[in-house]
């Protein structure tokens, strides 16, 4: 087998990025744009700042960057591919006796090292803006009645409307939230002014209130008053509590092995988070994916001349491996499939798609 020069691989993994970040360039300035019209339309009549929105749009945007990456990398190898195959440098590569594999040897490592960095590197950054807007999303279009936060500490639930709130902290919670124990419930009125606390062995959630059992109940002064039940008025209910939670998203690579690990010892399933963490480990394989698919696609049809047709091919496959996840992600969530199952069976899948594409052009 002839040695390949190191100035060919690198030539080659340049040319892949350079298509994939000018893809990528062109999906982030249409979605800030979309997602921009978008804010303004949601935000009409509720006289919010024309600055805090482009602040909200800027702070989605590197969630949005993320999801579209996929589909970057792939139709981002698509146009390098015809590209080079146009330019008749594939053509040469090829007359040379360099195989297929070795030819995309470069974009896949390209690919998994872009993988790597956006896991390990972009998406503590996306998340911690995602943050950022859903706090702005919260504070101009959606309101925030409740709020939820587990720690080693127990779980904190803020509950109230505008004449005040009550802050809820438990120890141990059981059936996802529906029962809480070692349970103190302290009350605020206008202004944060204390008002008064509830001790309370136990907690069950009831339809419109929380039933304390064995609760002293102490005013603003401290003086406790011993209840056998208490009931406390609340509009949440069991799926609320659950939606309460940060979206996974919001959630850093390295910050998610611990919220996991929390949520579990709170008694809250974490599945949602293993699947999004599980989703992250496999991007890189995700990616290296969609250069296959991208080969399989290119190789062959440009030097025939039919790019309308290789676009239109490659785009249906994106939307069909993302359509895939999306059903993988729902049945990994419901628990049919398992976690690492779910998260790894779109890559799996594309990449023997892919190679199998390959292969049959190669050696079919």
């Amino acid at each position: 087998m002839m040695s390949w020069p190191w100035t060919l691989y690198r030539y080659l993994a340049v040319q892949f990025l350079t298509g994939v970040g000018v893809v990528f360039a062109s999906f982030v300035f249409l979605s800030f744009s979309m997602d921009l019209v978008d804010l303004f339309d949601r935000t009409a009549g509720r006289h919010v700042p024309a600055a805090a929105i482009v602040g909200m749009s800027l702070f989605q945007l590197p969630d949005l960057g993320l999801k579209l990456l996929p589909f970057a990398v792939l139709l981002g190898g698509v146009f390098s591919f015809v590209r080079l195959s146009r330019s008749q440098e594939l053509l040469a590569i090829r007359a040379a006796g360099v195989s297929a594999w070795n030819l995309l040897a470069p974009p896949v490592t390209a690919a998994i090292v872009l993988g790597v960095f956006t896991v390990v590197a972009f998406t503590p950054f996306s998340s911690r803006m995602l943050q950022q807007y859903s706090a702005l999303e919260a504070t101009y279009i959606r309101g925030q009645a409740s709020q939820l936060a587990i720690s080693n500490n127990g779980l904190w639930l803020r509950q109230g409307n505008k004449s005040g709130q009550s802050v809820i902290h438990s120890l141990r919670v059981a059936n996802q939230g529906v029962r809480l124990e070692d349970v103190n419930v302290f009350f605020y009125g206008a202004s944060d002014k204390f008002l008064g606390r509830i001790d309370a062995e136990s907690a069950d959630l009831r339809p419109g209130e929380w039933q304390l059992h064995n609760a002293w109940v102490s005013d603003a002064v401290g003086h406790p008053v011993k209840r056998a039940v208490y009931n406390l008025p609340t509009t949440l209910t069991s799926s609320r509590i659950q939606e309460s939670f940060a979206s996974p998203d919001t959630l850093s690579f390295w910050t998610l092995p611990g919220f996991i690990a929390t949520a579990r010892q709170a008694g809250f399933s974490a599945i949602r988070y293993q699947l999004y963490f599980d989703t992250l480990l496999v991007l890189p394989a995700l990616f290296a994916a969609m250069v296959f698919m991208a080969a399989s696609f290119s190789l062959r049809l440009a030097r025939l001349g039919g790019l309308g047709r290789v676009i239109v091919l490659s785009a249906l496959a994106g939307f069909g491996v993302y359509f895939f996840g999306d059903v993988t992600q729902a049945l990994g969530e419901t628990g049919i499939l398992p976690v690492v199952l779910a998260a790894a069976a779109p890559a799996t899948a594309a990449i023997l798609l892919g190679m199998t594409l390959v292969f049959h052009q190669e050696d079919g």
